[in-house]
């Protein structure tokens, strides 16, 4: 392999595990699942997209087969209309009927939609089956495939019915990078940059300085931004796993990503990534609008965005008129981090200095979507 194998630890006690990070996972597949499969089984279950199963559903078969294991492979659409109760219901199906138990090992292969569906099926099934995380976009590799948040949509919005449910592994095989478009490479960058915006001043510093890499997929640098986001989720997770306190601090972007994504009625012209990376740009630019964060930062960090791909204002976005101040508001109303019906904000002191604040006013904040919408 043409990068070492990495080993982040998710430390949550006898539920802890490993995070695998190098090249030529998926061949091992079945080597590295096999202690986990029960004594006596010769299968796995794998959800995978379409897209994905098409390009690499040969070769997890195939490593899988080395280590004397069948996949059972139920495929769904590509994209984010694919977490939907009708899929859900299809996942579960598929496994009832073919004679899943709570001791199979099920196996979500695919980008964070796919990680997101699987991981609620599995806690679903016969009141919690097991499952393992291959995530195949950058995305999920260093974001969504970590910390147990599983979930589909509902009419209301984003994420809105799911439960906690840790996966028992996860190999993030950077081979499979290289099959990612330039796109959805970007949008995964967004979760990277996420975690130097939150506490890690440090390594943003470094991806302002590998940010050309970054956006071509060069592969060490790749590596190294996928081991300390994992590190840096693992970390936050062991401390809060439930999202009582410091496990919000990981929706840095997403609030106003998500209200985004509403809006776009989760459709192709914005990815999740591109939501956050818009949102994280807006969350520093509503901090410097409020007194508590530096100009010279929120422009940083927008410069860093902008050299990884990501668009950070609106009118920049596909079809720009649809997004409108009120309803961004409304949708916002609607984020499962509010209490009691008051919004609560993931702003920023600064770069690496994000914080939680809590009864967000909407007064200033809906002054503030009306200016950043405005055409």
């Amino acid at each position: 392999m043409s990068t070492d194998l990495k080993t982040v630890r998710v430390e949550l006690g006898d539920r802890g595990y490993d995070i695998l990070i190098g090249e030529g996972l998926i061949a091992r597949a079945g080597e590295l699942i096999q202690p986990l499969v029960r004594k006596g089984r010769d299968r796995v279950f794998v959800v995978a997209d379409e897209t994905v199963a098409k390009l690499h559903g040969e070769a997890l078969q195939a490593g899988l087969a080395k280590a004397g294991l069948r996949g059972l492979m139920v495929t769904i659409p590509a994209g984010e209309s694919s977490k939907s109760f009708q899929h859900l219901e299809d996942v579960l199906d598929f496994m009832i009927t073919n004679g899943a138990e709570r001791d199979d090992l099920i196996v979500a292969f695919g980008g964070g939609v796919v990680g997101d569906l699987t991981g609620l099926a599995a806690g679903l099934m016969k009141r919690g089956a097991r499952f393992v995380q291959i995530p195949t976009t950058l995305l999920a590799q260093v974001d969504s495939s970590v910390g147990g948040k599983t979930a589909i949509n509902s009419r209301a919005g984003k994420n809105l019915v799911g439960l906690f449910h840790q996966p028992v592994l996860v190999l993030a095989d950077l081979g499979v990078l290289d099959t990612l478009p330039e796109r959805e490479r970007a949008a995964g960058l967004a979760e990277v940059a996420k975690y130097a915006l939150i506490d890690l001043p440090e390594f943003f510093d470094w991806l302002e300085a590998n940010a050309p890499k970054l956006r071509a997929g060069d592969k060490a640098a790749m590596a190294e931004a996928v081991r300390v986001s994992c590190a840096s989720k693992a970390r936050i997770v062991a401390l809060d796993e439930t999202e009582q306190a410091e496990r919000a601090l990981l929706n840095l972007g997403h609030t106003f990503g998500h209200a985004l994504e509403r809006s776009n009625a989760f459709g192709p012209d914005l990815l999740h990534g591109e939501g956050v990376g818009a949102g994280m740009a807006m969350a520093l630019r509503y901090s410097v609008q409020l007194g508590v964060c530096p100009g010279q930062d929120a422009v940083r960090a927008e410069r860093l965005l902008n050299a990884l791909g990501l668009a950070t204002r609106v009118k920049a976005l596909k079809n720009p008129q649809k997004y409108k101040a009120a309803e961004l508001l409304a949708h916002m109303a609607h984020d499962k981090k509010a209490k009691n019906g008051k919004l609560t904000l993931i702003l920023a002191n600064g770069i690496g200095k994000s914080y939680i604040q809590r009864d967000a006013d909407t007064g200033p904040l809906l002054a503030f979507l009306e200016a950043e919408t405005a055409s």
